[in-house]
């Protein structure tokens, strides 16, 4: 019989029907692969022998026998490098936070000795813009010119900034130890200034020890900070100019500076601890740029709670 004109065939099939001399066989099928099982933990496969019997992994793999010998001796791969790299960081922020007081003992030195001198005094007040641009100098010729100053130039530029802020900061302190109305020293002045030194010194601490021992990553405060800084300076300018007898522009701008510089601590601290100055070629000198921001740091905290204690005045 026949087929009809609707059967289809199929690998030699009618539908229903296997034609004479043609045999069934199976539709064409992609080969199966055979299956591995493979161990996630260490990410070996078991079939193959251990790569790491005869020798710790020098990539930082960990072995996938029994890995408590490198765990129980503390020289799994990854140690050996860990310590020097952490030993090196701490080294940058100690050597940071010497330099540092260092620094505030020279200015305090240079403080006290422009107070006892009436002279000196005298001319550091006729002569107070030029100090603050000679300070200004120093801290660009510094910061932009470490890597060809090196460490000890730079260290030495360091100290006669601190001397010179000494003699500028003994101006300032004067004024707001003293009456605006009788010129002369009074005591409850002279204990706004002290406190604001307190003041400043717990507010660096405790932000210099959450910088150390935070895990939040504050780098991403850096680009707010800046913006933060440039929009305090163009407040006081405007105050200067503009609002120089406003107490409560005073206050705000003292308020502020503290939040900003108290936030800046920490994050200078962190970025110090964490590494965050290896453009800089030479590591002692990395110290004196890190000394230098805590330097900034303290001397401004110290600034701005003065405007706070001391009433608001300028």
């Amino acid at each position: 019989m026949p087929p009809s004109p609707r059967a289809r065939t199929v690998g030699g099939l009618e539908r229903g029907r296997l034609q004479p001399g043609r045999t069934r066989r199976a539709p064409d099928r992609p080969p199966r692969r055979p299956q591995k099982e493979f161990c996630i933990v260490f990410d070996q496969d078991p079939r193959q022998p251990d790569r790491f019997a005869a020798s710790p992994p020098p990539g930082g793999s960990v072995p996938s026998g029994d890995p408590s010998p490198w765990f129980r001796s503390g020289q799994f791969p990854g140690a050996a490098t860990a310590k020097p790299v952490t030993v090196a960081r701490e080294g940058y922020l100690t050597m940071s936070f010497v330099w540092m007081f260092i620094g505030l003992l020279v200015s305090a030195g240079a403080g006290a000795f422009t107070l006892a001198n009436p002279a000196l005094l005298q001319t550091a007040a006729n002569d107070f813009i030029v100090f603050l641009i000679a300070e200004l100098a120093l801290v660009f010729v510094i910061s932009l010119g470490i890597n060809r100053l090196g460490a000890l130039p730079a260290l030495g530029l360091f100290f006669v900034y601190a001397l010179l802020n000494g003699v500028t900061i003994s101006l300032i302190v004067l004024v707001y130890s003293t009456s605006p109305t009788t010129g002369l020293v009074e005591m409850a002045n002279v204990q706004g200034v002290v406190a604001s030194f307190l003041g400043a010194s717990a507010i660096f601490g405790g932000a210099a020890f959450y910088g150390v021992v935070t895990r939040r990553d504050l780098t991403s405060l850096g680009g707010i900070l800046t913006m933060g800084l440039i929009g305090l300076i163009v407040v006081m300018v405007v105050q200067m100019f503009f609002f120089a007898d406003s107490t409560a522009f005073s206050l705000l701008i003292g308020v502020v500076g503290v939040v900003i510089f108290t936030v800046l601590t920490a994050f200078d601290v962190q970025r110090i601890q964490n590494g965050r100055l290896s453009w800089i070629k030479n590591s002692e000198a990395a110290s004196v740029i890190g000394a230098l921001h805590l330097y900034l740091d303290f001397v401004n905290l110290f600034l701005m709670l003065l405007r706070i204690f001391g009433g608001g005045r300028r």
